[in-house]
C-alpha cells in the first residue's frame, strides 16, 4: 500500500503541482518547452506504470472494503465507462483549444465545435468517468487511491489548463469560454451553444463504441479481471 500511495503521490504531484502552476513556466524557462514535454510525457509514464504495477500487488493481497455496490453498482459502472469512452474517442479526435499544442485554435471566430460544444474537455470529462465508474464497481482502499488519484487529477487537471489558455490569449478564451463549459451540456441548457450531432461526426460515435466493446470483451485478458461472463 505504501508504494501505491507514492505512486499517485508523484502522479498528482507532476500534473497538479507542476504542470498545473507557475513552476511548470520556470522549467521551460531553463530548459525549453520541447525538452520540458518529453521528460513530462516520460515522467508521467513512469509514474502510471509505477501505479498499475503498485494497485496490481495491492488487489492480489486484498486491502479493506469501503463500500460494496453489488450488481446496482456494477450496471452503473459499465454505462459510466461507455460514456466515458465516447467522450475520450470523440475528443482525442475532435481540434480543440484545449488540447496539447492546439492552444492557437482560440485564434479561430468559433473554435468550439464537435463534442466541445457539450465540453470543452471531452478528454478529461471521460477520465473522470473512467475513474468515477471504477469506484463504484471496487469498493476497497487500494482502488479508492488507485482511481480517485485519476478522479482528483483529472478535475483540477481542467482548472489548470482553463488558466493557462486564459493567461495566453485572454480575449481568445474569453471568446470561447463564453461558448462552452467544463460541464457537460452546461453551455448548451443554458442556452450559449446548440447541440449539433452531425458536426461531431457519426464516424467517430461508432468508433468510441467499437472501442468500448473490444475492451469489454478483453477487459479479463488485458487488465485480469472479466466484466462480462463469456
Amino acid at each position: 500500500m505504501t508504494s501505491l500511495i507514492a505512486a499517485c503521490a508523484l502522479f498528482f504531484l507532476i500534473h497538479s503541482l507542476i504542470s498545473g502552476t507557475g513552476l511548470r513556466g520556470a522549467i521551460i524557462g531553463v530548459i525549453g518547452e520541447k525538452p520540458y514535454r518529453g521528460l513530462f510525457a516520460v515522467a508521467s509514464l513512469g509514474a502510471i506504470v509505477w501505479m498499475a504495477m503498485s494497485y496490481n500487488t495491492v488487489s492480489e493481497t486484498g486491502s479493506k472494503y469501503l463500500w460494496n455496490l453489488g450488481n446496482a453498482g456494477h450496471g452503473i459502472a459499465m454505462l459510466l465507462v461507455f460514456l466515458a469512452l465516447l467522450y475520450v474517442v470523440i475528443g482525442v479526435a475532435t481540434p480543440n483549444p484545449t488540447a496539447m499544442q492546439q492552444e492557437g485554435l482560440l485564434a479561430q471566430e468559433d473554435p468550439a465545435k464537435g463534442i466541445v460544444r457539450i465540453t470543452r474537455h471531452p478528454f478529461l470529462v471521460g477520465v473522470t468517468l473512467w475513474a468515477l465508474a471504477h469506484l463504484l464497481a471496487n469498493g476497497d482502499l487500494g482502488s479508492l487511491i488507485f482511481f480517485g488519484t485519476f478522479l482528483l487529477v483529472s478535475v483540477i487537471g481542467m482548472a489548470n489548463i482553463d488558466a493557462k489558455r486564459q493567461k495566453r490569449d485572454p480575449e481568445g478564451w474569453a471568446r470561447f469560454a463564453a461558448k462552452t463549459s467544463r460541464t457537460p451540456f452546461l453551455a448548451i441548457m443554458q442556452g450559449r451553444n446548440t447541440l449539433k450531432m452531425g458536426e461531431i461526426g457519426w464516424g467517430k460515435i461508432v468508433a468510441g463504441v467499437v472501442v468500448y466493446a473490444v475492451i469489454l470483451y478483453f477487459h479479463g485478458w488485458i487488465f485480469g479481471v472479466a466484466v462480462i461472463n463469456r
